[in-house]
């Protein structure tokens, strides 16, 4: 197991484990990790790459994957687009295991499941009406219920857009905060954002094959969301 300690940009990022291949940050809510068709600059992906040190070097910063702009938590950054190749392979084998901490609406029942569905991202449904699918395998653990809400930690086998919200949408128990994929007004609890973190991201290092587990821990407002309810 290979652990670093944690250091912050100068941006107020923090970077939760870095080597000769790989910085991985701590990414606020919030934030897109790359531009969107707007052209939005304020960027995890513009600010890791600007901002010193990581600005000092010869190479360039690459995501390996993605984070919705509400969803705080690890993300893995590429030092070079040879070892972001790399990476992203890893990711298509699924052999990086993550971890998501989510506030579900309603009351489920505490223990393990598993949702195996087909499932289409909103925007895509605008421009593919009539395409399929595409398969989509979450598990995940009921931790805790509460008078209105649940917490569970989840584990999304595979990758697709905006698939832990749009599958617990689908089974009626949609996220904390969900405004996309479900009606904020049918539910008494609120929150400012959609309620998914990205705690835990472990995988086999391609270099030298060590085993590496990186953790966040839940941010601040879901901290006071708990404490609050």
């Amino acid at each position: 197991m290979h652990e670093v300690s944690q250091r912050h940009l100068h941006s107020g990022i923090k970077a939760l484990f870095e080597d000769a291949c790989y910085v991985v940050f701590d990414k606020p809510q919030g934030l897109l990790v790359i531009p969107s068709p707007k052209k939005e600059e304020n960027t995890l992906e513009h600010i890791v790459n600007s901002r010193q040190p990581f600005s000092l070097n010869s190479f360039r910063l690459h995501p390996c994957h993605r984070l919705d702009r509400d969803t705080s938590g690890v993300i893995i950054f590429a030092k070079g687009k040879k070892n972001q190749q790399v990476m992203m392979e890893l990711f298509k084998r699924r052999t990086v295991k993550k971890k998501y901490i989510a506030f579900l609406q309603g009351r489920l029942k505490l223990g393990p499941g598993e949702i195996k569905s087909s499932i289409k991202d909103f925007n895509q449904r605008k421009y593919a009406r009539n395409s399929a699918g595409k398969f989509a395998i979450t598990r995940y653990k009921v931790i805790e219920v509460r008078k209105y809400f649940s917490i569970a930690e989840v584990y999304p086998l595979t990758g697709r857009t905006n698939q832990i919200r749009i599958q617990f949408s689908e089974m009626g128990f949609p996220l904390v905060g969900e405004r996309k994929y479900a009606f904020a007004r049918d539910f008494p609890i609120k929150f400012k954002r959609t309620a998914l973190h990205a705690s835990e991201l472990e995988w086999i290092h391609p270099k030298g094959g060590t085993l590496i587990r990186v953790v966040s821990p839940l941010p601040r407002d879901m901290e006071e969301f708990l404490a609050r309810n």
